[in-house]
């Protein structure tokens, strides 16, 4: 289990690092962000002022470096716009991402894994085509042909639901909704080809004949040797969720959290709050990775002996 955790933790430091250099780049690929946040009006030695407390009369070299200090004495820079440090003003929007990505799992989890159930137990009646239907439903629909859809229909004409902001419970009922959608359809589908692969196995059998009740045959053996697939699907669209996917419904319904900030600050050349966002996105998505290997390799006793050899 020690070798598991190394070889995690190092391939973790690696992929941060790649993303910080990548971040780095990219961010400064756009031109000079004073041009374009102050205009022409700058008068020549105020821009001089400007771009020598922002140090960007360095080399990129010497950016590079300086960026790479901040993550030791925590100095981030200070937002073009709103002339605060970087590092408060992503804080503030990672509470409300955590929040609607939480809501969002929960929904999913509380969804998803009892239809995936219902659709390989009863794969041959109506119902399991039905769970399925809906699977192809939310593969099919696009998040934001949903978000638009929701807006129309419960905040614009039946006037039922809020759109903007997270100020109230009813706030999170259209987020939270196409936030899950397509994760609920790919996780009922991985769990019924799961649930399939282990209901025909001669454990399953056994356990039916020695008359053991259906449910706890089905929950107890089944879902037991299937939440092995489940957890690392699991853990591949949480990450996904919380890399990109919230990037479009925050936007949509106005919701201050980190994917809202990443596309305004992209609109405004805003690069330290920009390329501090991201990272901390890239972060967030390596520890989830992370923490999915390890409790894939709990769960599973085979990767354990085979690591020990």
């Amino acid at each position: 289990m020690l070798t598991l955790l190394l070889r995690a933790a190092l391939r973790m430091v690696l992929t941060f690092l790649v993303i910080i250099t990548l971040v780095f780049l990219v961010t400064r690929l756009s031109g000079n962000p004073i041009d374009f946040v102050l205009g022409e009006g700058l008068t020549a030695e105020d821009r001089e002022i400007l771009i020598r407390y922002y140090a960007l009369d360095r080399t990129l070299w010497d950016q590079y470096v300086s960026f790479l200090r901040g993550f030791t004495d925590g100095e981030f820079g200070l937002s073009f716009i709103e002339r605060r440090p970087v590092a408060e003003i992503v804080v503030e929007r990672i509470a409300p991402s955590l929040q609607l990505l939480a809501a969002a799992v929960s929904v999913t989890l509380m969804v998803a894994i009892p239809l995936g159930i219902v659709a390989a137990v009863w794969r041959d009646r109506w119902a399991g085509s039905a769970v399925m239907a809906l699977a192809f439903l939310g593969y099919a629909i696009p998040d934001f042909v949903l978000a638009v859809f929701l807006v129309l229909t419960f905040a614009y004409w039946l006037n039922w639901l809020p759109v903007m902001g997270n100020g109230t419970a009813l706030h999170f009922l259209m987020p939270t909704a196409v936030l899950s959608a397509a994760l609920i359809a790919a996780l009922m589908r991985f769990t019924r080809n799961a649930m399939l692969d282990v209901l025909g196995q001669d454990y399953m059998r056994t356990a039916l004949a020695k008359g053991l009740p259906d449910h706890r045959v089905i929950l107890r053996h089944g879902l037991g040797n299937a939440w092995i697939t489940i957890l690392s699907v699991v853990g591949l669209k949480l990450a996904g969720l919380a890399a990109s996917g919230s990037v479009v419904v925050e936007s949509v319904f106005s919701w201050p959290g980190i994917g809202e900030l990443l596309v305004s600050s992209a609109i405004r050349r805003d690069y330290p709050v920009l390329q501090f966002g991201v990272i901390a996105v890239a972060f967030a998505v390596i520890v989830i990775n992370m923490l999915t290997d390890l409790a894939y390799g709990l769960a599973d006793p085979r990767m354990r002996r085979g690591i020990a050899r």
